[in-house]
């Protein structure tokens, strides 16, 4: 049966005190500094000059074709974060994908969040703790080195 306290009332809102302090908090994360969440700013930048780079390529390889630029943009993330833990962007921004134990995220998951990026979709919708639903597929967090 639905209580009162289930739904909340609307002089006082939902029940929150359930909810993190800060996003990766229910992660076991630290709110700022090295190991934290990378926060949307930082991840904007980065996933731009990653774009600009496979714009550039495009353009001098391909001719400017667009899905030529979203091939280059795919083997970019999709290389550099399966082997590395990070793409062009990210190091620039210092930030990084790993696994939740720690350490890079492998080919599979470096090519899974490369196809999910690129259908840009389950990059603008997240959870509390800030992760997309590319991040989540595998398992992966974005963090500030």
């Amino acid at each position: 049966m639905v209580d009162r306290k289930d739904i909340g009332s609307w002089l006082t809102g939902p029940d929150t005190s359930g909810t993190s302090k800060y996003p990766g908090e229910r992660l076991g994360l630290p709110e700022s500094g090295p190991g934290s969440i990378a926060r949307a700013g930082r991840r904007i930048v980065a996933i731009m000059i990653d774009w600009g780079i496979a714009l550039l390529i495009s353009n001098f390889a391909f001719g400017g074709d667009p899905w030529a630029t979203l091939a280059v943009f795919a083997i970019e993330q999709t290389l550099l974060v399966g082997t590395l833990g990070y793409s062009i962007g990210h190091r620039i921004m210092g930030i990084a994908v790993i696994k939740p134990g720690g350490g890079t995220p492998g080919p599979l998951a470096g090519l899974v969040r490369a196809v999910l990026l690129c259908l840009v979709i389950p990059a603008v919708i997240f959870d509390p703790d800030q992760r997309g639903l590319h991040d989540k597929a595998m398992n992966t967090l974005l963090i500030r080195r």
